[in-house]
């Protein structure tokens, strides 16, 4: 019976200052990730980011027409995020200033 080929990690090394090494475990430990895990998982994220930034996207020109006059028109309002700007923080209403 064959197997299927598995694919080898390959090796990647860094020098880092101890400072970095610091913070890179102590956020490691708080996700429950080894330093390993936790700097492959940061710079494949970091690595998507770039790529999603530079991605081209093509649409044709009756898209792109209806995709300019959905930006260009005036903008409504979402009634729940104007609740949540007029809500008081916490630390302004009356309850917090009282200490109750």
């Amino acid at each position: 019976m064959p197997r299927s080929a598995q694919p080898k990690p390959h090796p990647l090394s860094m020098r880092l200052p101890d400072a970095d090494l610091a913070i890179i475990d102590r956020a490691a430990r708080l996700r429950g990730h080894s330093r390993t895990d936790f700097v492959r998982e940061a710079a494949v994220r970091a690595a998507e980011e770039v790529l999603l930034e530079t991605t081209l996207v093509r649409m044709s020109p009756d898209g792109f027409d209806a995709f300019m006059a959905a930006v260009s028109g005036p903008a409504a309002p979402v009634p729940q995020m104007v609740d949540v700007v007029r809500r008081a923080a916490p630390w302004e209403t009356d309850d917090q200033a009282n200490g109750t």
